[in-house]
């Protein structure tokens, strides 16, 4: 139970009106194994949820919502003087990994971003052990405001793989996860990770794993990319303000 006025429980916390799930990458693997949709939200994302609709709708709509978020953590151990835990989408997809039936072929669906993502991606899950069947790969189109993929309905409903895993930008993955949820004929366990395969395929930049513990994955991308990155997380500063005006509340909507 979330205490109404500091949004404090044992294994969750409930931050600008999200649950966001306290525990470790093997209790979240085993939370949403049985099917639902489990988000990552970064902190440039986190910044709209006062304004995008679709956005906000998905978080809530998230059956887990992880502390991927360093900023929003260390804001909200600050502010609450609580010892919340940060499980970063890049811990919770190593666990994920180790699984056996994520391993398995035929199992895991890949939604990747673009085809040269999905050949880097896929030849690291097979150096790493991992077979995956070209069938289960699926590039996402560019998606717009309003997410509609009936091609992948059925792709998902044919194929009926126990786990799908989105590999697409923050803002956008939640939405089509939620889609998901809502209009397919079953419920898988859908995980959306972002760029957390990029980090450890080369895709992206090398993230090791004590860069990830010390909280530094942003100044990793920041200087392996710095016109992409640094005006993003420059803009994720706003989260500051929103979580010090509203903490557990949900914040009220406004316009774009």
């Amino acid at each position: 139970m979330v205490h109404s006025e500091t949004g404090i429980d044992h294994m969750h916390r409930t931050i600008l009106g999200v649950s966001f799930f306290g525990g470790s990458a093997i209790d979240a693997v085993a939370a949403i194994r049985g099917g639902g949709l489990l988000v990552s939200p970064a902190a440039p994302a986190l910044t709209d949820i006062d304004h995008d609709v679709g956005y906000r709708d998905a978080l809530l709509g998230a059956d887990i919502a992880i502390t991927d978020s360093a900023l929003m953590v260390m804001v909200w151990n600050l502010l609450q003087h609580d010892s919340l835990h940060r499980l970063s989408g890049l811990t919770y997809l190593r666990e994920l990994l180790l699984q056996a039936d994520v391993r398995q072929t035929g199992n895991t669906l890949w939604i990747m971003a673009n085809p040269k993502s999905a050949a880097i991606n896929i030849k690291w899950l097979a150096e790493n052990g991992i077979s995956v069947d070209p069938q289960f790969v699926y590039i996402a189109p560019m998606y717009g405001e309003e997410i509609a993929d009936d091609d992948l309905l059925a792709l998902l409903d044919r194929l009926r793989p126990r786990h799908v895993i989105v590999t697409v930008g923050g803002g956008t993955q939640e939405r089509l996860g939620l889609y998901l949820k809502q209009h397919l004929s079953y419920l898988p366990a859908i995980h959306c990770i972002g760029a957390a395969i990029a980090f450890l395929s080369g895709d992206q930049v090398h993230i090791p794993v004590w860069v990830d513990r010390l909280y530094l994955c942003w100044l990793f991308r920041c200087l392996s990319d710095p016109k992409r990155y640094i005006p993003r997380y420059w803009g994720a500063r706003k989260l500051v303000a929103l979580m010090w005006r509203y903490r557990n509340r949900l914040p009220a909507l406004r316009d774009a």
